[in-house]
């Protein structure tokens, strides 16, 4: 019953990412992509090429850090957001559709407008100025970086408010209603009885945001353009400039290759701090049921 998923996801994952190897180990340009089969073979070069001559490890660097920042921000508001929209309110389901505008407009449509407002004469600069406070140049210089972390803090805090709004609905209400009983201060109830439910979806929301963050090229792309500020040059851009300006296909399938190993790295982590839980969790149980 496993073989009809075994041979789609073999197909839609597997055979691309052995193309992908095999293109990384090519010359391949724009002078060898008519007859790539026969492009000549260099092994390691274009990985020694991309870690050592371009400006890969300083692309890494800076996904790296703005997945980073994103997601410490984002965390903290998705999760106020969703324990203040816990509780019934008049009014809740209109707060919590509108909390969900930024996470459902598409990136191109969210990039488009914050590139307008962020343009040099542009709404931001506008009620900056009103305030006596020289905005400058938000999409080039130093700032386009801090710009292209609000708006992705923007975007995406949604997310995390889904998750952990849906974590939330796991929370029993005996266990309100004992904590009540026992008169648990707010503080205490949403420390001992509220967060420890939502351990999974927060690690879930937090593993998501990062490889999401790393991972995005349409933000950037549509919000700066190409070519971008060097300081918000991410890795899928600076894949995307060595494929489709520079026709250096082979040196950005490497690329390609050494971001998906980056991605790996917290998936791996996420995936054995899983395991680890579920085999906790099976001992317990095995222990409860010998008692």
């Amino acid at each position: 019953m496993l073989l009809p998923g075994g041979i789609l996801m073999a197909v839609v994952i597997g055979v691309p990412l052995i193309i992908g190897v095999v293109l990384s180990l090519l010359d391949l340009n724009a002078y060898t992509l008519r007859q790539w089969v026969s492009a000549p073979f260099v092994g390691l070069e274009n990985y020694v090429e991309a870690l050592a001559q371009s400006g890969l490890v300083r692309s890494i660097g800076i996904s790296v850090s703005f997945a980073l920042i994103v997601t410490a921000i984002t965390l903290p508001i998705g999760v106020i957001a969703a324990i203040a929209t816990q509780n019934a309110f008049r009014g809740r389901a209109v707060v919590r559709s509108l909390f969900l505008i930024p996470y459902v407009l598409p990136q191109f449509v969210t990039a488009t407008v914050w590139r307008t407002i962020l343009q040099p004469d542009g709404i931001a600069n506008h009620l900056l100025g009103g305030l006596g406070i020289d905005g400058g140049l938000w999409l080039n210089g130093p700032k386009a970086y801090w710009a292209l972390v609000g708006v992705a803090i923007w975007m995406s805090w949604p997310f995390i408010y889904l998750l952990t709004l849906a974590g939330l609905q796991a929370v029993e209400t005996e266990v309100h209603e004992a904590a009540a009983l026992d008169g648990a201060l707010w503080w205490a109830k949403l420390r001992y009885v509220i967060l420890p439910y939502l351990k999974g979806p927060i690690s879930l929301a937090i593993i998501i945001g990062i490889l999401h963050a790393i991972n995005d090229f349409t933000l950037p792309f549509v919000l700066f353009g190409v070519p971008t500020p060097d300081n918000v040059q991410v890795l899928p851009v600076l894949t995307y400039i060595e494929s489709f300006q520079s026709f250096r296909f082979g040196l950005s399938a490497a690329m390609a290759i050494v971001s998906l190993v980056i991605v790996a790295i917290p998936l791996f982590v996420y995936l054995r701090a899983v395991r680890l839980d579920s085999g906790t969790d099976a001992a317990e149980s095995v222990k409860e049921v010998q008692a």
